[in-house]
């Protein structure tokens, strides 16, 4: 954990870089998740659907954002979380979920931090962006 005197408004979390998306992972995530919408995991399916290939889950993507908030702070000092879709991570793409501190507070008897987090694929292009807000306490 962080020094709590550590945390500025400013401050970037350590990125998280993920080997390239494939469909092994595309399938562990849908066995694991119970999602198998046969888009993600079904070329002919996602084709019939006017998909070049199948793609990754958006609640994949929101996983690793949730590896990069707990690697950096315990899963118990997540307060807040939210995220927006903004576009399709690929086969093949290598996502690195990034993140910056851009407000520190009080709130509930709590030092918190307020957090902007996002995921990108290799050409920087944001899959997801959100927020999440961590005590610090």
């Amino acid at each position: 954990m962080p020094e709590q005197k550590a945390i500025n408004v400013g401050d970037v979390l350590p990125e998280v870089k993920l080997p390239p998306v494939n469909r092994t992972t595309l399938a562990l995530f849908a066995g694991a998740s119970g999602d198998h919408n046969p888009i993600h995991i079904d070329i002919d399916f996602a084709r019939k659907a006017g998909m070049p290939d199948v793609f990754a889950h958006g609640m994949l993507g929101m996983a690793w954002l949730g590896r990069l908030l707990t690697n950096w702070l315990p899963q118990s000092q997540l307060r807040q979380w939210s995220v927006r879709f903004l576009g399709i991570t690929n086969l093949g793409d290598r996502i690195t979920c990034s993140g910056r501190v851009v407000e520190v507070f009080e709130q509930d008897g709590e030092r918190r931090a307020k957090l902007e987090i996002q995921t990108a694929n290799q050409d920087g292009e944001v899959r997801i962006a959100g927020d999440a807000v961590v005590s610090l306490s």
